[in-house]
């Protein structure tokens, strides 16, 4: 099986739950499972059987609108490969999230949820401008309808604000990517969306070009100070459109700073390097100190996002290998630990009726085994050693001291920020006195403790040993570097 294949296959696994619904509610989510565990099984035979000569795992590649130098081109390099594992995996836990929550149209809800993980999948492997656009702009539409349909009270406000926000620098994006290949063409090369020949285009582009593409990934990332949208659609979303949102998709637009604004814009991205940067520390400082003022548990996550994200702006542009695979491992150990985090805000509201935290306390002394797991949870996001958070952020900032001392530092006050604002979260919810209705509360069962156990597994494997993720992201990032001239 091919990349498309493998988008094939969650497009028809989309359609095959939502037809599933005829059968019995849980039937949905069933299918939806079913569909992730061949993905699953495909990607690590893909990985068993390693890259070729020019490091890729999988490579399609057909004509498709020849008119115009539009193609089809899919390939799943190191890079790739781990983000789309990551894709899979938080979209199982999505779909386990989803059991008890979603409570009407079952298979409407998992046909979303899967075509938006389709949309990402072929984010991450689509190497035509185009076809990449285009998937950029297939994974908007039912994340917006997961929002609008099955989010919380202000549900509507938050997913035309989410779709405002993304499709206004989508629309940029679009705008630069067209000039770019015409400024291409004109420049003596032939008429193609293809990022291969693009990179090989003239050596000083328009600083403007970089504008559009850095605009709609900053926004996806997102970093301050485009950020607004994002706390409103984490609070307003199901807990599945949570994970899917913070796990996966503001992944995306790491993706597209690495892949795409520094090897085609080298020297603009050199000139804008520090504010950049700054842009990151701030991003770390800023949301961290957001995350600590909120009364909501799910806005206090969104908010800490925004700060976790900051560290891989802060790495992308410093732009040595220690600093973007500390990124990448940043990209991946975020997506563990906040996927987790939203799945434990979900359960508590689906238990308690409410987000609030002055309406929690003492939660511990009713369900224990919730209480362990969200201490593990909160630990990790605050970065303790021995965890897959503190090696991203470790070497984030070990790579940025290289570059800028001072915005090393800035960026450095966010751990502090951090175990502050988590140990607030831990100590309102689960400790202290007992403020909420001393009703009984139910506690993890089996298929949350297994979703739950499988991401601690994973993070505590990624900051004892991350050398298998380095290993995977270090040749395609010393690839990128090579194009860009190892700059900025």
């Amino acid at each position: 099986m091919t990349a498309l294949g493998l988008i094939v296959l969650l497009l028809a696994g989309s359609l095959l739950a939502w037809a599933a619904a005829r059968l019995g509610p849980a039937w949905p989510q069933r299918v939806s499972l079913g569909v992730l565990a061949l993905a699953t099984l495909w990607l690590f035979a893909l990985w068993q059987t390693g890259p070729d000569a020019d490091g890729a795992y999988a490579v399609f590649e057909r004509p498709w609108i020849a008119r115009f130098g539009i193609s089809v081109i899919l390939v799943i390099d190191g890079l790739s490969l781990l983000l789309v594992a990551l894709t899979l995996a938080l979209g199982a836990v999505a779909v386990v999230s989803s059991w008890t929550e979603v409570s009407e149209r079952h298979g409407f809800f998992q046909f979303n949820l899967m075509l938006t993980l389709a949309g990402v999948v072929g984010v991450f492997t689509a190497l035509d401008l185009f076809l990449f656009f285009v998937f950029w702009e297939v994974m908007l539409v039912p994340m917006y309808l997961l929002i609008a349909i099955w989010g919380h009270e202000r549900r509507a406000y938050a997913a035309m604000k989410f779709f405002l926000f993304t499709q206004i620098s989508g629309l940029l994006l679009l705008v630069a990517i067209i000039a770019l290949v015409l400024l291409h063409q004109r420049a003596g090369g032939e008429l193609s969306f293809d990022y291969r020949l693009l990179l090989d285009g003239p050596a000083v582009l328009p600083a403007w070009l970089m504008i559009g593409f850095l605009a709609a990934f900053l926004t996806k990332l997102p970093s301050v100070p485009v950020h607004s949208w994002l706390p409103d659609a984490h609070t307003q979303a199901p807990t599945a459109g949570s994970v899917i949102l913070a796990g996966i998709m503001l992944k995306t637009g790491a993706y597209g700073l690495i892949r795409f604004v520094v090897p085609l814009f080298p020297d603009a991205a050199e000139a804008v390097r520090q504010p950049v940067m700054l842009l990151g520390a701030v991003s770390v400082v800023y949301g961290g100190y957001l995350a600590f003022a909120q009364e909501d548990f799910k806005r206090l996550v969104a908010y800490s996002s925004i700060s976790h994200m900051g560290f891989v702006l802060l790495g992308v542009f410093a732009w040595n290998q220690l600093a973007v695979q500390g990124a990448v491992v940043q990209m991946v150990a975020h997506g563990f630990s906040t996927a987790a985090l939203f799945m434990m805000a979900g359960a508590l509201q689906e238990r308690l009726h409410t987000r609030e935290l002055s309406r929690m306390g003492g939660l511990w002394q009713r369900a224990p085994r919730m209480g362990a797991v969200a201490l593990f949870f909160v630990v990790a996001s605050l970065g303790m050693p021995g965890l897959g958070n503190f090696v991203g952020e470790f070497m984030v900032l070990l790579g940025a001291f290289q570059v800028d001392v001072g915005l090393t530092v800035l960026a450095a006050l966010g751990l502090v920020v951090a175990a502050a604002y988590a140990l607030l979260l831990m100590q309102r919810s689960f400790q202290g006195a007992d403020t909420a209705d001393a009703q009984p509360l139910a506690d993890f069962g089996p298929r949350e403790l297994t979703v739950m156990g499988l991401l601690m597994v994973a993070l505590v494997g990624l900051g004892v040993y991350p050398q298998p993720l380095l290993d995977l992201s270090g040749p395609v990032v010393s690839g990128l570097r090579a194009v860009s001239g190892a700059g900025p």
